[in-house]
């Protein structure tokens, strides 16, 4: 029988003071199509967001533009007051116009607000983790950066991430505060960001990548990839995870669902393994894909 339990993906501390179970949970699928209003089925995401605490997931990220305000009040609504331990990530930077429409905005003042607006839809007294969705290119950076550092100075929020960065945007960002965590797109087939993860191992910062269990189909068009998948019992997306989980001790992969047994299924990869010599096939198999 299939182990599910996050906690044996282990445990990073965002930080160097705030642990969590490696293995996460994204919030943005507890929405509607194009990340756009109410779930199909509340009912169902409720559900999700309640089996989180059984399957020891304590890591939730989330951001006030998902719905937009949805995956927040949802998360506000079923998990508080949070089980022991639980940190909620939030982000802010991001506004919308309608299904699949992302604008950048990085207005201080904008900033704040979404803050302030994330706690209370949050039931928070504070945001543990508070991550700036995009710079955004109109606005100074020294603003944006300067409202996030003074948002931390007055309690708003305790560590600050960064979201689709390079290694030069961390440094310049930590002229005004400590980066804790950056969220970039990085799978097993997708490595564009390689650069900044490695920067992230060296300095102690934590790697959330977004679009986790993207393997591009390689179940279909790697007789070596179907193989690694027989040797553990696993499906694709599962195989994904572990080789991220092992790819490194700051990742913390957020694979999002609405359905329990998806969550279910995602959790499952903290329990396979990898040897050696499949992590590296899978690396070999992942850069050619």
């Amino acid at each position: 029988m299939t182990t599910l339990d996050a906690a044996l993906s282990g445990t990073f501390a965002i930080g160097g003071d705030l642990k969590v179970v490696r293995l996460g949970f994204g919030a943005m699928r507890i929405t509607g199509r194009g990340i756009w209003g109410p779930p199909e089925n509340p009912e169902e995401a409720k559900a999700t967001l309640r089996r989180l605490p059984e399957l020891n997931v304590d890591f939730v990220d989330t951001a006030e533009s998902y719905g937009p305000y949805v995956s927040e009040e949802l998360i506000g609504e079923v998990l508080a007051p949070y089980a022991q331990g639980t940190i909620i990530a939030t982000k802010s930077g991001l506004t919308r116009t309608g299904p699949d429409q992302w604008h950048q905005l990085g207005r201080p003042e904008f900033l704040r607000q979404g803050a302030i607006q994330s706690l209370r839809r949050l039931k928070l007294d504070v945001i543990d983790l508070w991550q700036l969705h995009r710079i955004e290119s109109g606005t100074p950076r020294e603003d944006q950066f300067g409202a996030i550092a003074q948002m931390q100075q007055d309690g708003l929020i305790r560590h600050v991430g960064l979201s689709e960065v390079s290694v030069a945007d961390i440094k310049e960002a930590s002229t005004y505060f400590k980066v804790t965590t950056v969220q970039n797109m990085y799978n097993l087939v997708n490595r564009r960001a390689e650069d900044v993860l490695d920067y992230c191992e060296a300095n102690g910062i934590g790697f959330i990548p977004w679009r986790p269990i993207d393997g591009g189909n390689l179940e279909s068009t790697s007789a070596e990839f179907k193989a690694i998948m027989d040797k553990h019992g696993a499906s694709a997306s599962q195989l994904a995870l572990a080789w991220m989980l092992k790819r490194s001790p700051v990742m913390l992969p957020i694979p999002g669902t609405g359905k329990v047994k998806h969550l279910e299924e995602n959790v499952a990869a903290a329990a396979i393994k990898l040897s050696d010599d499949d992590f590296a096939t899978l690396d070999r198999i992942g850069r050619k894909g």
